[in-house]
């Protein structure tokens, strides 16, 4: 039995969800548009570039949700959903989700997305495991601030062992997971990519197109 771990943004979906989810929260007036944007937009050039300060961008997104209760943002995941991830999806992503089902593999959804993005996708897209950055809750109503490591960067090594962990102790009786691969289309996941048995380049930005290049890594892409 292997691990497959995917990464989402740009690898799963055709587009980032954590970025369209600020224009959104601006689109329902939840956040003031004109500078919500503009620090929702340099986010995510540093994100790119790879300079991102996670702690600092969690706090900046979920801002807007504090002192909102579980069954408000429920609602606006569900729309977020239907009209933002829907058109995001990508056929090849599935049949490849479902190769690694279909053998019998682990499939684990791995994102540095906050879980009030992330949860809702994992399940659109048919994942039983997922790992994402932390959100804070107060009696059933967020705080507006992250909770825990960030799921970025050597924080997705971090929540992998901890994970693997709590498998061996909760699956006792099952199969070890003997080889693990994981799809990346970021740099940013360079960390963990740089520790499995199969890395792939998905789709990937040019710092890490190279470096698979460099590392004989298979590329491939969801989207041709």
């Amino acid at each position: 039995m292997s691990l497959a771990i995917f990464d989402l943004d740009n690898t799963l979906l055709a587009g980032d969800s954590d970025h369209r989810w600020g224009e959104f929260l601006c689109e329902q007036n939840w956040a003031s548009a004109d500078n919500y944007r503009t620090r929702n937009d340099q986010f995510y050039a540093d994100y790119q570039a790879g300079s991102l300060d996670m702690e600092a961008y969690l706090s900046f997104v979920l801002g807007p949700l504090q002192g909102k209760s579980r069954r408000e943002v429920q609602v606006l995941q569900q729309q977020f959903i239907q009209d933002c991830i829907e058109p995001m999806l990508l056929d090849k992503a599935f049949e490849l989700i479902d190769q690694h089902r279909i053998a019998g593999d682990v499939l684990l959804l791995m994102t540095a997305t906050h879980a009030v993005v992330a949860e809702p996708v994992a399940a659109r897209l048919g994942f039983e495991h997922w790992l994402c950055s932390g959100v804070g809750m107060d009696r059933q109503h967020y705080t507006g601030k992250p909770e825990g490591l960030p799921c970025f960067q050597r924080g997705k090594v971090v929540h992998l062992e901890a994970w693997r962990a709590q498998w061996r102790a909760s699956e006792a009786s099952s199969p070890d997971l003997e080889e693990t691969w994981f799809y990346s289309d970021s740099h940013n996941d360079l960390p963990l990519l740089s520790t499995v048995d199969h890395p792939v380049a998905v789709d990937p930005d040019p710092t890490l197109r190279l470096h698979a290049q460099e590392r004989g890594w298979t590329i491939l892409s969801l989207r041709a």
